[in-house]
């Protein structure tokens, strides 16, 4: 078995933060487009007091910092998480596909899908981030869904095109 010589695990770790990260915009923005016309089923869900990544916010502040965030230190805080999270995700998933042949990336739909299902599905509400899924209307949850294929396809592209041509 040959080593390609063009594989870097570093390399990849940079571009799929950085496909990482633009695709958490990429994903914000197809939440804000899509959740402005779906209906949110108010007798299977209650809207939420705190978005999860505010209480990821905050349970991080008070365990580290032993500091209970403001409201406006809130505001800064969630996009931080997301677009950290997405940063973080980006990297370790361009880390692992430089050993993968480029036949198995389905253009990053895999990948979305898996950080759908493993954060959003099962660690955020085991954490208590969030209610489970099956507490929330269907809308919004294939909105979710939706922005997290957009994410991983993002990302996916994005790491591609540094890969093969900025970061050679």
């Amino acid at each position: 078995m040959r080593i390609d010589p063009r594989r870097s695990p570093w390399k990849g770790f940079l571009a799929g933060a950085i496909g990482g990260l633009v695709g958490s915009f990429a994903m914000s923005q197809f939440h804000s487009l899509v959740l402005r016309n779906v209906p949110a089923n108010s007798e299977v869900s209650e809207v939420p007091k705190e978005d999860s990544t505010v209480r990821a916010a905050s349970a991080i502040s008070r365990a580290v910092f032993h500091h209970e965030l403001t409201a406006e230190q809130k505001k800064l805080a969630a996009p931080g998480m997301h677009y950290g999270f997405g940063a973080g995700m980006g990297a370790a998933y361009g880390t692992l596909i430089e050993s993968l042949p480029p036949k198995y990336l389905g253009w990053g739909i895999p990948f979305g899908v898996a950080v759908w299902l493993d954060a959003h599905v099962v660690t955020v509400p085991a954490l208590g981030l969030s209610e489970p899924v099956t507490r929330s209307a269907a809308g919004p949850e294939a909105a979710e869904f939706g922005g997290h294929l957009v994410y991983g396809a993002v990302a996916e592209i994005l790491r591609r095109l540094l890969r093969s041509h900025l970061l050679q």
